[in-house]
């Protein structure tokens, strides 16, 4: 089949996005890459070409590059997971896609986890392949990779990044490592792909990534798949599909990480089964939130001596900045909450930044707020919102000094790599809360 047409979708922040779109199927579904990506040299491998095919012949397929990826572009800051999630409403929204499946493998799995969750409304299911709920090893999470194995990556890209020798794959592919046709076509991909600064950078972002406290709030069908022996451990599918409400887990042979590099037959199979035969998405009253929650420090005091008048003239010129900041990052307004606010983002960085920046911005009105931020399910209640999570962001608010911005661990472990630094604040028991929640605040 002839190349498809690359096309290119714009992110609000100005960022080119290279994408294509193959087939005319009923269900749209976008292809969420993972490690390396090109979108016009993947059709260059056989095996690669053909799982696109296959996706293809029963679906709208969505292929994109990442930015700082293959033909995407290079910005100076390289994406987030916040960033990735938002890329991935936008190239939907380029294709003219409402609602589609996910489809995200290794990397790409998270930003397909943490989109799938905050807009149930615009996935119809989601499919995940040797993903990791926590990238990196540690004492509560020994699936992850180990350290170990990360500082031999940083040496081996900067060593040897895009060169067509075959250790890379030893733990990769190592069905393929003696095809000597893969290793040419994988080292020029590599390149193509990324530089060894960037592809470092990416990997130095990836890290610190965790998404399991994300995983409960996934209202969606999910499908999940990994080889018995590859590199992303079977444990990591498990964990998944312990976590994720009804998942269903599908266990292949087979001990290639990459997905095109072993039997991509068995892998289209299973997706075609498992998305031709998912109904429509029942209508959620549940969903993956940012809440962001402040108030004024003193306000008691300060509208005693000011009066009712100035007081109310006060509040004005606070709700309007507020209103002007929500707007500038995104956020959505639930409720005012007398001298102060209630509100939710999609994306936890963009709530952190706005707090920060409405801590900054009410000085020149001469107060002080305080603002607490929590990341986790609220429950839609026509105009309002509700759940656990609203409890949490009001208690984390409340114990918020004056002019600070104090998160949970939650929030922290989602905005990784964002540049975004805090400051332990330690353990604390949240009243109403059973266990205690770890508190960090938002580095001026």
């Amino acid at each position: 089949m002839d190349l498809p047409e690359t096309r290119y979708a714009k992110t609000v922040d100005g960022v080119h996005i290279a994408y294509q779109v193959v087939g005319g199927g009923p269900i749209d579904l976008v292809f969420v890459p993972g490690w390396v990506s090109h979108v016009e040299w993947a059709w260059e491998n056989p095996s690669y070409a053909r799982f696109f095919r296959r996706l293809s012949s029963f679906s709208r397929l969505i292929l994109f590059d990442k930015r700082g990826l293959g033909l995407s572009d290079r910005p100076a800051r390289l994406p987030t997971l916040e960033d990735q999630m938002t890329d991935i409403g936008t190239v939907m929204d380029a294709a003219g896609s409402e609602r589609a499946v996910l489809f995200g493998t290794n990397d790409g799995a998270a930003p397909g986890v943490v989109y799938a969750a905050s807009h149930p409304e615009r996935v119809i299911a989601l499919v995940l392949y040797a993903g990791l709920p926590k990238f990196l090893a540690s004492d509560d999470y020994p699936w992850g990779i180990p350290q170990e194995t990360v500082a031999h990556w940083l040496h081996r890209i900067e060593r040897a990044w895009g060169r067509d020798v075959p250790d890379d794959l030893a733990f990769l592919a190592p069905s393929r490592m003696a095809d000597p046709a893969f290793r040419k076509w994988y080292a020029q991909f590599c390149r193509l792909s990324a530089s060894p600064s960037a592809i470092t950078e990416l990997l130095r972002i990836y890290v610190p990534s965790d998404t399991r406290a994300v995983l409960p709030a996934i209202r969606v069908p999910t499908l999940i798949l990994n080889r018995s022996d590859n590199l992303m451990r079977i444990e990591n599918a498990r964990y998944y599909a312990d976590h994720v409400p009804g998942a269903h887990l599908v266990e292949l042979p087979g001990e290639d990480m990459l997905l095109y590099a072993g039997d991509v037959d068995a892998i289209a199979d299973e997706v075609q089964e498992f998305v031709t035969g998912v109904r429509d998405a029942p209508e959620t009253d549940r969903v993956l939130a940012t809440v962001l929650m402040t108030d004024i420090v003193g306000s008691t005091e300060r509208a005693t001596g000011l009066g009712d008048r100035r007081w109310r003239e006060l509040l004005d010129a606070h709700d309007k900045l507020v209103d002007h900041e929500l707007e500038r990052f995104r956020g959505r307004k639930v409720n005012p909450t007398g001298d102060g606010i209630l509100a939710t983002f999609d994306g936890p960085a963009r709530a952190v930044r706005c707090a920060q920046s409405l801590v900054v911005a009410t000085r020149g009105l001469d107060i002080d707020i305080r603002a607490g931020l929590h990341t986790g399910e609220i429950e839609l209640r026509g105009d309002d919102i509700g759940g656990i999570a609203v409890h949490i962001g009001a208690r984390v608010s409340a114990l918020a000094a004056p002019g600070e911005v104090l998160v949970s661990r939650t929030v922290t472990d989602l905005v990784a790599g964002s540049g975004i630094e805090f400051e332990d604040r330690g353990e604390h028991h949240l009243k109403g809360i059973p266990e205690p929640w770890h508190l960090y605040a938002v580095t001026p």
